[in-house]
């Protein structure tokens, strides 16, 4: 048994109302800069739907992840290192532009310097990639709200093995919101994929990171990500991957995204697992096998031999701890409640969801029923066979089993809380007719609906005694080179050759047409751009007086002599 320690997430998407406050968000704290305009490290998609970028999940067109060979063994999608230098110089498996979106800009320019005229002005779209005008027929989200369900619905990769049961008509279909991050997976697919060895894997938490100096621009690790998490920067010639927000985890503090979700859905917890059992959970014969097959592979922080092998790797007591406190072993391993995004990719991802509750909710009440009833409740999950065959689709494989017992443990939670709300005694066989105890159930429920902040991110913080080694791995910051925000200052520019930085080529002159855009990108100091004396800030404004800047200048005119005036 070789234990290691994984920074994992878990996302309730119960609770995810789509606002994309943790996108935007990330978006600002990330990828705010040229080169990554159509990079989203966090988006939240809309199911059904094609996701960002277009059914990113057909791996018979894409080949990202892993399979198994004649033999049984643990092979890449894609192909092993023959078949990639083979198409090293041409990958045919990446995504295109459209596939992703054409991002853009407006010509504020145009429709605030225009003059006064009959018509009002319009600000046209502009590429951010030629400057020209353009259609937006295409964004990271333009699944929101079902906005596209007629026309794009069908085109869902989930809904082909089940399209004889699913109605497209907007008032006979269902939707949740899947907010999507890197995975940080155990067995990394993109990590396998790179020739250079450019992205690898922190012992010390398990994060995935880009070495921005060993990256050549190979973007074989686009083609090898299935989840088509990792991005190129076309400015640099690198790629770019959502990088947990280590800096602030490792004094800490929680992701970005989580730390502005606005519905608390995201919880983040240190996960032991036995490294010696990775290849072969990931090697199960079975794709419906693979999800049990990860949650073996997850140690019991209480176990004392776990302890004391952990103790023997070198991980600190107090990590120890913070696992045992663990919000993630709580949802995935006690309550058994969350469930892995597409364990058939065989990367054994570590960010789970817990499935939705609300479509069956929904359809009880639209009957006119006790929608908080649990025979009610369970009578809606075994016959509503949509979204439960759905939801397999993205989290087991296709098993319903796990997927019916979660939506059983969450319609469960809901009945039994009623009654104790309401001030009756509770049910017992409720928690029961699922495997559970009435306290264990309220325990459930707490960490679920109360959890305050260190109950939902319980994340231990790095060690004085590896400062030293941290200091190294800052240099190796994803996103530290000239310009970047690397939080290792700027990188030494290792690489600029033929296959380096360089190979994304000229970065188009469109988006410094935008004289905004420009200022922000070309400052010193991008917190403090050179006209800031010159700007208001009109939350500190008290409405008294007109600021410089606020109000267009006007003649001076002398100021009238009052007699107060004369007095002072």
């Amino acid at each position: 048994m070789r234990v290691m320690a994984q920074m994992a997430m878990v996302m309730n998407l119960d609770k995810c109302i789509g606002c994309h406050t943790c996108s935007v968000t990330c978006k600002q704290a990330w990828t705010n800069r040229s080169g990554v305009e159509y990079v989203w490290f966090n988006n939240v998609e809309t199911r059904p739907g094609q996701g960002y970028p277009r059914r990113y999940e057909d791996q018979e067109r894409w080949r990202g992840g892993w399979t198994l060979n004649r033999r049984g063994r643990l092979v890449l999608k894609g192909g092993g290192r023959f078949r990639k230098l083979l198409t090293i110089f041409s990958n045919p498996k990446l995504p295109g532009i459209d596939d992703y979106y054409e991002p853009w800009t407006y010509d504020y320019e145009t429709l605030t310097n225009a003059p006064l005229q009959e018509h009002t002005p319009v600000a046209r779209p502009k590429s951010m990639l030629s400057g020209k005008d353009m259609k937006i027929t295409w964004s990271a989200n333009w699944d929101d709200d079902l906005g596209g369900s007629i026309d794009h619905g069908d085109k869902d990769v989930l809904l082909k093995q089940i399209s004889d049961k699913v109605k497209m008509e907007f008032d006979k279909t269902f939707m949740f919101y899947l907010p999507r991050i890197c995975e940080h997976c155990l067995n990394p697919s993109c990590a396998a994929s790179c020739p250079s060895g450019a992205i690898y894997k922190r012992t010390e938490d398990g994060i995935v990171l880009v070495d921005q100096d060993r990256c050549r621009g190979w973007r074989m690790c686009v083609s090898g990500c299935p989840y088509k998490k990792v991005y190129f920067n076309h400015r640099t010639g690198k790629a770019e991957k959502c990088t947990f927000c280590f800096p602030r985890v490792e004094v800490g503090i929680p992701t970005v995204c989580s730390e502005t979700c606005v519905g608390r859905l995201r919880y983040i917890g240190l996960m032991l697992y036995d490294a010696d059992k990775v290849l072969e959970a990931a090697s199960t014969p079975d794709d419906t096998g693979l999800y049990e097959a990860q949650r073996e592979v997850f140690l019991d922080p209480n176990d004392p031999e776990v302890v004391a092998a952990a103790e023997r790797e070198g991980i600190p007591q107090d990590w120890i701890e913070a696992a045992q406190r663990s919000p993630i072993h709580a949802l995935i391993n006690t309550y058994k409640v969350a469930l892995p995004l597409h364990p058939e990719y065989r990367t054994m991802p570590m960010v789970w969801y817990i499935p939705p509750l609300s479509p069956v909710v929904d359809v009880v009440r639209d009957t006119g029923h006790d929608a908080e009833n649990a025979g009610n409740l369970f009578a809606a999950i075994d016959a509503l066979r949509i979204p439960v065959e759905y939801l397999a689709e993205l989290f087991t494989a296709g098993d319903t089993a796990p997927v019916d017992a979660v939506l059983q443990r969450l319609a469960a939670m809901r009945a039994y809380m009623r009654d104790i709300n309401m001030g009756r005694d509770p049910d017992e066989a409720i928690p029961e007719r699922v495997g559970m105890s009435g306290e264990a159930m309220y325990d459930m429920y707490r960490l679920l609906a109360l959890a305050k902040y260190d109950e939902r991110y319980v994340i231990p913080t790095a060690h004085a005694e590896q400062a030293h080694g941290l200091e190294e791995l800052a240099t190796d910051c994803p996103l530290n080179y000239e310009g970047g925000p690397g939080m290792g200052g700027a990188g030494t520019g290792g690489g600029s050759g033929p296959f380096g930085e360089s190979s994304g080529g000229a970065n188009p002159i469109a988006v410094e047409n935008f004289h905004m855009l420009r200022q922000r990108q070309t400052a010193d100091n991008p917190v403090d751009p050179a006209d800031k004396s010159n700007r208001v800030n009109l939350l500190n404004w008290d409405g008294k007086g007109a600021p410089a800047g606020l109000f267009p200048s006007r003649p001076e005119t002398p100021p009238e002599d009052t007699g107060s005036e004369r007095e002072q």
